[in-house]
C-alpha cells in the first residue's frame, strides 16, 4: 500500500525487504521501517519534503487523486504562504504520517 501510494507520486522503490523499504524521487530518498504497535490517530510523528517547487509538486499530489480535505487519510492541505516567508502544505499518507511540503522564501518558483 505505501509504495503505491508514493508511485503515483513518483517514487520508485529502489530496496525492499521483510523489515526495510527505500523510495526514491530524484534526490529525495524515503526509507520506511514497520512499526505495528504505531496508532497514527494518535502518533505526532511528522517529516518535511523541502522542495524548489511546493506548488508543483502539490499538484502531482492532487493529480494523483490524492483529496484536498480536513479530515481522514489520504489527504492533502494545499501550500499557504507562512508569516516567515515560506510555503508550506501538508500531506497525510495512507498510514497517517504527516509530511509537511516546504518550501523557504529564498527560492522563488513560478506559481
Amino acid at each position: 500500500m505505501t509504495a503505491n501510494f508514493f508511485a503515483k507520486l513518483g517514487f520508485i522503490e529502489s530496496w525492499r525487504d521483510a523489515g526495510w523499504m527505500i523510495l526514491k524521487r530524484g534526490g529525495m530518498t524515503l526509507e520506511f521501517f514497520p512499526y505495528p504497535d504505531l496508532d497514527p490517530a494518535s502518533s505526532s510523528f511528522g517529516c518535511c519534503f523541502r522542495l524548489d517547487g511546493v506548488a508543483a509538486f502539490f499538484e502531482t499530489v492532487i493529480a494523483a487523486g490524492i483529496p484536498e480535505t480536513s479530515v481522514g487519510w489520504p489527504r492533502a492541505h494545499r501550500p499557504r504562504r507562512e508569516a516567515w516567508g515560506g510555503k508550506v502544505g501538508a500531506l497525510i499518507d495512507p498510514d497517517g504520517s504527516l509530511i509537511r511540503l516546504v518550501q523557504a522564501p529564498d527560492y522563488q518558483a513560478p506559481d
